[in-house]
């Protein structure tokens, strides 16, 4: 068991969860707002994504990145910063019958170097590598993240000088995150956040979460963590399995059965488990030394 813990906030992500709640956050000043909301109630990283203002559709607009940014770091509350990096990999095929040409309204495929632009100009401590190619959840939509387009993210963060954490979705990208670190693409400490239950990756039962987990260097830091209502149960297991932990209304939206959450909630909820389980939680601070991490790098 990890007895010293960091929480993760994902506070909107990119799906239509908008659609089901009200209190998920879609504007760049409720985004910033309800990542301070997190850390106060005991969150040390904040992973952010952007939204729309208009219709809350994900975006990769770079002026909401910046203001969500700005804000946070204005503000009075200490927070380590963690920007996504998955948009811009994104393939939808016509049909099953019909795959070319692509579904162009929903496909959003952007080089490596143009789906770091935010990252570069902003310096958050931490952002996102997907690790691999996958079908994610239903439909013709494909994420899509090869090789190559790996190996020249991983080196333009590198260069950067912010801490990338990877995440691994199912075996075969815990694979890739251990070739790219054999490459000399990951510095140490390697952050690893193990990604489980989400349609078609690997399931959330605890086998396969240890499998995951024995399939890591010992050295390396990770979270884990489950989506839907599994997603509180998961703070418990993933600190059982020497891991870390994230809560967030990117990945589950209630506090507990038709009980509709915020962000704070999930952290006051996780903050409880653990220190019912009599780990500590670790504050932003404990995480940049854990972490190495280049404070506004």
């Amino acid at each position: 068991m990890n007895t010293d813990v960091f929480i993760t906030c994902a506070v909107t992500g990119a799906g239509p969860s908008h659609e089901k709640s009200d209190r998920v956050p879609i504007t760049p000043k409720q985004i910033a707002d309800t990542a301070i909301e997190a850390a106060k109630a005991g969150a040390a990283v904040a992973h952010i994504h952007v939204r729309d203002p208009e219709t809350g559709a994900a975006s990769r607009n770079l002026a909401h990145y910046r203001e969500v940014v700005e804000r946070v770091r204005e503000s009075d509350t200490d927070v380590v910063l963690n920007l996504t990096a998955g948009m811009g990999g994104d393939i939808v095929l016509g049909s099953a019958e019909q795959p070319l040409p692509l579904n162009e309204a929903e496909t959003d495929m952007l080089g490596a170097s143009a789906r770091l632009e935010h990252v570069a100009e902003l310096r958050p401590e931490i952002c996102t590598l997907d690790c691999g190619t996958m079908n994610f959840a239903t439909g013709d939509y494909i994420m899509t993240n090869t090789p190559a387009t790996l190996r020249a993210m991983a080196a333009r963060i590198q260069e950067l000088g912010v801490r990338p954490e990877i995440e691994v979705f199912d075996f075969g990208q815990m694979v890739m995150a251990k070739q790219l670190y054999q490459e000399g693409l990951l510095d140490d400490p390697v952050l690893v956040q193990l990604c489980m239950g989400i349609p078609y990756g690997a399931p959330d039962d605890p086998r396969t979460l240890l499998n995951l987990v024995d399939q890591m260097p010992s050295d390396w830091t990770f979270s884990a963590f489950s989506i839907g209502r599994m997603q509180l149960p998961y703070v418990a297991q993933a600190a059982l399995a020497g891991g870390n932990v994230r809560v967030g209304l990117e990945d589950n939206i209630y506090l507990s059965k038709g009980v509709l959450a915020s962000n704070g909630d999930l952290v006051e909820r996780a903050v409880n488990i653990l220190t019912n389980m009599n780990a500590r939680v670790l504050s932003p601070q404990d995480v940049r030394a854990k972490l190495a991490l280049n404070k506004a790098a």
